[in-house]
Formats: C-alpha cells, sequence, structure tokens
C-alpha cells in the first residue's frame, strides 16, 4: 500500500500530536516524526503542514537563538491546536474501528 495518500490525510493530527508532547523547530519535528514510525514523511510535507497550522491558529512560534548555526523557530501548540487535536484523534479512533471491522470481516469470507 502506497502510504504517501494516507499521510497526506494525517500530518496535521500526527504533527499535533507530536508538538502537543513537547515544542519543536521544524527538523526535530519531523525526527520525532520519522522516530515514531512515519518513516515515508517528507521534509517539505511536514515543513508546510507546520506553516499551515500555524497560520490557521492552532501553533504558536517563537525563535531561539543558536550558537552554532541559524536561529530555531520553534513551534508549541495553541488551545485552539489542542481542541482541533482531540476532534481529529476522536476521529481517526472512529475511522480505525470501521476499517478493522471492515478488514475482519473480509478475512473471514
Amino acid at each position: 500500500m502506497d502510504t504517501t495518500q494516507l499521510l497526506r490525510g494525517v500530518l496535521d493530527v500526527a504533527v499535533l500530536a507530536v508538538v502537543s508532547r513537547e515544542d519543536g523547530y521544524g527538523y526535530d519535528v519531523l525526527r520525532r516524526l520519522r522516530a515514531s514510525g512515519l518513516t515515508d514523511v517528507g521534509d517539505a510535507s511536514v515543513y508546510g503542514t507546520l506553516r499551515r497550522l500555524y497560520a490557521s491558529g492552532a501553533l504558536t512560534s517563537y525563535v531561539v537563538p543558536s550558537e552554532e548555526g541559524p536561529h530555531r523557530k520553534y513551534y508549541g501548540i495553541t488551545a485552539q491546536g489542542r481542541a482541533s487535536l482531540e476532534l481529529q484523534s476522536k476521529q481517526w479512533r472512529e475511522f480505525e474501528r470501521t476499517m478493522t471491522d471492515l478488514l475482519d470481516l473480509a478475512e473471514a469470507s
């Protein structure tokens, strides 16, 4: 199965989940997503998602100076982002249950 299409549908909630645990800068968020098992997620997709979630008010951002290179733009989750994460988590779990039921029926045939 090509996971790229699945990733497009769930990348927002995946990024919100990662940032809800701890603020992070772009590459850090990408690294944590990959470490969680989303190995096919692309750099541009994550950076675009961060910008889009920030523009929608789901994330906040701040700059942290770095002595080892350019300053890093960190993202944190807002109350709106937490509400969105909660709603999308509920929707995902309902979808997952439905798909599991369908696949179980198919396997039983």
